[in-house]
């Protein structure tokens, strides 16, 4: 059975910080490309950042410089550092496994979502 865990979520002030985790099971995690999307209030669900099974990083305009995802393959782990976190990065974060990053299309296994609150 497929999961993706996702956790690292909460409440944080502008311009803090907040590490997120995805932690997945029934997968061959290492052959995947892995990413995170992102919904706020009202909006769709967007492509955030992405990183290939060789490692290749790729992000969204807005995140860009003060983002950076990574991953473990010894722990079935991708991972997004949120830095300089800014009110509009509030959302609902989800970890997918197998997006392909040109079309933003996803694949079809999805985290349960964790809550990124940035607010004064």
């Amino acid at each position: 059975q497929v999961q993706l865990v996702e956790s690292g979520g909460g409440l944080v002030q502008p311009g803090g910080s907040l590490r997120l985790s995805c932690t997945t099971s029934g997968i061959t995690f290492r052959i995947h490309t892995m990413g995170w999307y992102a919904q706020g209030p009202g909006t769709q669900r967007e492509l955030v950042a992405a990183i290939t099974s060789s490692g290749r990083d790729n992000y969204a305009d807005s995140v860009k410089d003060r983002f950076t995802i990574s991953r473990d393959n010894t722990k079935n782990t991708v991972y997004l550092q949120m830095n300089s976190l800014k009110p509009e990065d509030t959302a609902v974060y989800y970890c997918n496994v197998g997006l392909d990053w040109a079309s933003s299309n996803p694949g079809a296994y999805w985290g349960q979502g964790t809550q990124v609150t940035v607010s004064s």
